[in-house]
């Protein structure tokens, strides 16, 4: 049976940006730029995006694009009786252990949006949104409904296939939320006292940069463009055989930066305009901006905006997770999609459920010290996913052959080998260094 696959250059493009543009540029990427020392951070982070994080890219796409086959299946192809094929087995733990907490985020999102439409948000107090938010991710009940809403619009995605589901629907969802990443701009630009926000975001001060800014802005940009995690090796397997690789790499990556950099606008003049402290970090969210929207005119709009971006980009990040777990588990078994897509949901759905309710009933039930929901994070960006692609780049640097990585990067030839070089010299020197010093800070934090 032919595997299905992206239509072209574009279809490849917002399917891959779509996985990289997530909660983490549009809600962790803001704050952090608060919480390091704004436009110094911000060059650190571009730069580790260009000389690091692209290269790692294409090196998931030669994966996936060269054995048109699931995350695990694809390093049992490339490296056949060897372990090799537990990078991919981990890639697949790495998707289910995100999909069990970010659901329940996508979920609250969900919640807000629906909030903003009813107009809930129009007092600035503080203390009475604190009180909201906390009522609502500690109901039993409430944050679990919105979390099924939300895998069942994500499943609904999946079942259709790569082209008529992911490709389709990315094609709309990512215009769509750089429109409104767009209005949302405009509008925090149109703040009196704006300006000290755009300053702290575009004028460098580099006596902020330290050991602790450097790692994080490493690790942000690892994270960001979903490197480690299967999502870029599955969505490769479904890349043309004509596709530009190292193209369609550079590609995703200009654009994830983007979107961050716009988020950093659309959010930082107005943080500034009112006061707000740049550095309140994750509750700069769902308790700082909603509190900013009940005191600007047509706030509530801006708010329906803001959370319907909020969502878009959840969406378009958890459909390549379960893509990464529903391809491997309808090659592995020989099962149809609609019924492993159905499978992956209800497991993910009873696990996100555990993760939001540890957040009120079962918060005293700890795993490894931590709730369920801070253990599925714990596990997955702090031991996962930078497991998964320091395995990677070694795999790609170190033990497939040189000839192999030349061949599917120039297309069997029919490319000029353009910055293979320095490409290839990255996948095995730079950035299996860089990654395992993120680990050990991850780890010995």
């Amino acid at each position: 049976m032919k595997r299905d696959e992206f239509s072209g250059f574009f279809g490849v493009l917002v399917a891959t940006v779509g996985s990289a543009v997530g909660l983490g540029n549009l809600w962790r990427f803001p704050y952090l730029v608060g919480q390091n020392g704004g436009a110094a951070f911000i060059l650190i982070y571009l730069a580790f995006v260009l000389i690091v994080c692209m290269p790692i890219i294409v090196s998931e796409f030669i994966i996936g694009r060269r054995t048109n086959a699931n995350t695990v299946k694809a390093f049992q192809i490339l490296a056949p009786g060897t372990p090799w094929s537990i990078v991919g087995i981990v890639g697949v733990v790495a998707a289910l252990a995100i999909l069990a907490f970010y659901t329940v985020v996508g979920g609250w999102t969900f919640d807000y949006l629906v909030r903003s439409v009813m107009y809930v948000f129009s007092k600035p107090d503080l203390s009475s949104l604190e009180q909201q938010f906390t009522q609502m991710v500690t109901s039993p009940v409430r944050p679990i409904l919105w979390t099924i809403l939300f895998m069942g619009v994500n499943a609904f995605i999946v079942m259709c296939g790569i082209k008529k589901g992911i490709e389709k629907y990315s094609r709309i969802m990512m215009p769509v939320l750089f429109v409104m990443v767009v209005m949302l701009v405009i509008r925090s630009l149109t703040l009196e006292g704006a300006r000290e926000g755009l300053e702290f975001l575009f004028r460098p001060d580099f006596s902020k940069i330290n050991t602790k800014v450097v790692l994080a802005a490493l690790g942000q940009a690892f994270f960001s463009l979903s490197l480690g995690m299967g999502c870029l090796i599955t969505y490769g397997s479904y890349i043309p055989k004509q596709e530009n690789l190292t193209k369609l790499a550079f590609s995703t990556g200009i654009a994830d930066t983007l979107f961050a950099i716009l988020a950093g606008i659309a959010i930082m003049p107005a943080v500034f305009a009112f006061g707000i402290s740049p550095e309140e970090g994750p509750g700069l969210v769902f308790i700082v901006l909603p509190r900013i929207f009940a005191q600007i005119p047509l706030g509530n709009v801006f708010a329906v905006i803001f959370f319907a971006i909020l969502l878009i980009a959840a969406i378009t990040s958890v459909i390549s997770l379960m893509e990464v777990v529903t391809a491997y588990i309808s090659e592995r078994f020989t099962i149809k999609r609609k019924i492993t897509v159905a499978i992956v949901s209800v497991f993910v759905t009873v696990c996100a459920s555990f993760s939001s309710l540890s957040q009120g009933v079962l918060q005293e039930v700890k795993v490894f010290g931590k709730t369920i929901f801070d253990f599925f994070d714990h596990l997955s960006a702090n031991i996962l996913l930078p497991l998964g692609g320091l395995s990677i780049v070694i795999f790609i640097g170190w033990y497939l052959k040189k000839e192999v990585v030349y061949d599917e990067y120039t297309n069997q030839g029919t490319l000029k080998g353009t910055l293979f070089n320095a490409c290839y010299f990255i996948i095995r020197y730079i950035a299996p260094v860089a990654i395992a010093v993120v680990f050990l800070d991850l780890i010995l934090r």
